[in-house]
C-alpha cells in the first residue's frame, strides 16, 4: 500500500495503550527485513532514515527504496527522518515524499527550538505532514555522563506543555533516561517524570529514543502513560553485524556477498518481530490494511505529491 503519515497511528496507539516500533534502516536488506516483518506480525510501522543514513545512500535512493518496500505490502508504513538537526533537512525530506518529519532542536536554546521547529511544522502541514519534535535531550552513550548529569537534561513537564502549545509539534520526543547507542539494556527510565509529562500534554503522542538500551519492564511502564512511538536503530545494527559476522565465520570461502547479507537480513528481522511483539502492536492491523478496532482510515501520500 502507499506510504501513510504517522499522524493517526500514533493517536491510535495513545488511544489503546500500545506502541509503534520506529525501526532506523540503512540499506536495502534492512528496509526489507523491517517491512516484512511488520507485514507477517500485522503491524504498523515507521521505518526511519536518519541524515547520517542520507548521506550514506543518498536521499532520493533511501526514500525510493521504502516506497517500493511499502508498495508490496498491506500494512500501514511511514518514512519518517530521524534526527533532522536544520530546517533544510527537513524540507528537502518533505520534497522527496517522506510522510513524517522530526526536527531535533534539543541541543539548542529553548527559544531557538521553539521558532524553528514552528516553522518546520507550518511548512509540513500545509503538505499535510506530521511533525515529530524533541524537548530536552537524550545523551549518547559516548558523553560518559553521571546519573545527576544525565537527569539535568530530561524534559521538564511544564515547559513540554509551553513547547507543543507555540509550535504546533504533533509528536514529541522526550528526555527521561534513555541513552543513545547503547549496548546493553540497562537504562531505567523515570516514569514518575514521564506521567507529569503526559498530564501536561495528555492528546500528544511521546517518542522514546534510545530505547535499544531501556530494561524492558521499563518502556513497557512508559508505554502506559504517553509512549506510542519507540526508535530502535542500536539493536537492529547489532543484529545485522551478528549475523554477517557468523555467515562469514561459517562460510569462509565463500565470495558472494548475498549469502552473507541474507542471513543478517533474517537476523534483523526477528529482531524487528521481537520489538513489535513487545510493544503491542502485533496483529493490530487487518486483512485490508486498518486498524481492527477501533478503525481508522490512514491518508496515503505518495512520495513526490504534496496535498
Amino acid at each position: 500500500m502507499p506510504l501513510v503519515t504517522s499522524k493517526e497511528i500514533l493517536l491510535t496507539a495513545l488511544e489503546n495503550h500500545f506502541a509503534v516500533g520506529a525501526f532506523n534502516a540503512n540499506n536495502m536488506e534492512q528496509v526489507q527485513a523491517i517491512v516484512e516483518a511488520a507485514e507477517e506480525e500485522r503491524a504498523p510501522v515507521i521505518l526511519q532514515v536518519s541524515q547520517g543514513a542520507i548521506r550514506y545512500a543518498g536521499l532520493e535512493f533511501a526514500a525510493s527504496m521504502v516506497k517500493t518496500a511499502a508498495s508490496l505490502v498491506t500494512v500501514p508504513v511511514v518514512l519518517h527522518l530521524d534526527h533532522g538537526y536544520d530546517f533544510e533537512q527537513n524540507v528537502l525530506c518533505l520534497r522527496a515524499g517522506f510522510t513524517s518529519l522530526m526536527y531535533d532542536g534539543s541541543k539548542k536554546p529553548f527559544e531557538e527550538n521553539v521558532a524553528i521547529t514552528k516553522k518546520v511544522v507550518e511548512i509540513a502541514h500545509i503538505a499535510g505532514i506530521p511533525v515529530e519534535a524533541e524537548l530536552g535531550r537524550v545523551a549518547q552513550s559516548t558523553d560518559k555522563l553521571s546519573y545527576e548529569e544525565i537527569c539535568a537534561l530530561m524534559t521538564d513537564p511544564h515547559q513540554a506543555k509551553e513547547f507543543i502549545e507555540l509550535t504546533g509539534a504533533d509528536s514529541l520526543a522526550v528526555a527521561c533516561g534513555s541513552v543513545h547507542a547503547m549496548k546493553v539494556q540497562e537504562a531505567e527510565l523515570d516514569i514518575d517524570r514521564l506521567k507529569a509529562i503526559h498530564e501536561q500534554i495528555p492528546h500528544i503522542p511521546l517518542v522514546l529514543h534510545g530505547s535499544s538500551g531501556v530494561k524492558t519492564e521499563s518502556f513497557l511502564e512508559a508505554i502506559q502513560h504517553g509512549i506510542c512511538k519507540i526508535n530502535v536503530a542500536t539493536y537492529l545494527n547489532q543484529a545485522f553485524t551478528r549475523g554477517l559476522r557468523e555467515a562469514v565465520a561459517k562460510y569462509p570461502d565463500e565470495v558472494d556477498p548475498r549469502k552473507f547479507l541474507a542471513v543478517s537480513r533474517e537476523y534483523v528481522k526477528e529482531a524487528v518481530r521481537e520489538k513489535i511483539r513487545l510493544f503491542g502492536s502485533a496483529g493490530v492491523i487487518d486483512s485490508r490494511g486498518g486498524f481492527r478496532s477501533p478503525a481508522r482510515q490512514f491518508r496515503s501520500v505518495e512520495i513526490g505529491a504534496a496535498e
